[in-house]
């Protein structure tokens, strides 16, 4: 069984737990859950933003610990302040040490924001859209065809924008009209290893009005202006900031410099 495999068998357990303990009535009375969400679209073409969804990650299955000390409340204000274009934030505990109380937290943001996590059942929408979500992912390797169709459509029907996760070739077949955001995840999740160039080869065959993102292993300014060369309007990204001791400077640093570059002020 690869990690991937484990992540989902754990994870099925936790949404039968977490359905006994929450109706989805009590979810749907919610006061996030009848909030208009915010567009993932118009945030990353906005000229004022950057395109990074940048992500709140504690640790990584692959990395282990990444950053056990930072608040989640002053991370991810530093990255709206300084030009996110959306949060990214983990909510598994098991393997990424995260938590559904670090996404309310997150809420404080007037950006869009991402649950990260490994959906499999309707019910982790509507938690999303409780918890005050913007954006939800699907992840191709872990849902067929169908399943990301049906997943995709109640996503739309409550309001929440759709950001579906491939990684080869094969997955491109469960690109459906519910979604509105198509990243290229660079990881393997069934053996996390990392490659920039999947990104580059899958574009050109995601039809062209569909908006990109890049995900995983980007990290540095080039690769950005190299994925954006190649049609990419978001990069989804977290380690590069997260293994350091001040995780919203460094996100701003990596902001003015991309600025510096594209403004021609730095060579």
């Amino acid at each position: 069984m690869n990690i991937l495999d484990t992540i989902i068998s754990k994870k099925r357990v936790e949404v039968a737990e977490a359905k006994q303990k929450n109706s989805i009535a009590s979810l749907e009375s919610s006061t996030f859950f009848r909030n208009r969400t915010l567009s993932f679209k118009e945030f990353l073409l906005r000229k004022d933003k950057t395109g990074i969804i940048a992500e709140f990650k504690r640790r990584s299955p692959s990395k282990g610990v990444i950053n056990d000390r930072s608040s989640v409340i002053n991370v991810t204000s530093e990255y709206a302040k300084h030009g996110a274009s959306a949060i990214s934030v983990l909510t598994d505990k098991e393997f990424f040490g995260g938590s559904p109380d670090d996404l309310l937290q997150a809420r404080e943001n007037a950006i869009p924001l991402l649950r990260k996590e490994f959906i499999i059942d309707e019910y982790q929408l509507l938690q999303a859209k409780a918890l005050g979500a913007d954006i939800i992912l699907l992840i191709a390797a872990c849902l067929s065809q169908n399943e990301v169709k049906s997943l995709a459509g109640v996503a739309k029907k409550i309001g929440l924008n759709v950001l579906l996760e491939i990684h080869d070739e094969q997955e491109l077949t469960h690109i459906c009209d519910d979604v509105d955001v198509v990243g290229i995840n660079n990881r393997n999740l069934k053996t996390f290893e990392v490659d920039i160039s999947h990104s580059i080869d899958l574009c050109n065959k995601i039809p062209g009005d569909q908006l990109k993102v890049s995900e995983s292993g980007i990290d540095d300014v080039k690769t950005v202006l190299l994925l954006k060369q190649n049609g990419f309007s978001g990069f989804l990204m977290g380690e590069k900031f997260m293994k350091e001791a001040d995780p919203g400077k460094a996100f701003h640093d990596f902001v003015s410099q991309l600025s510096g570059i594209e403004n021609g002020s730095v060579i």
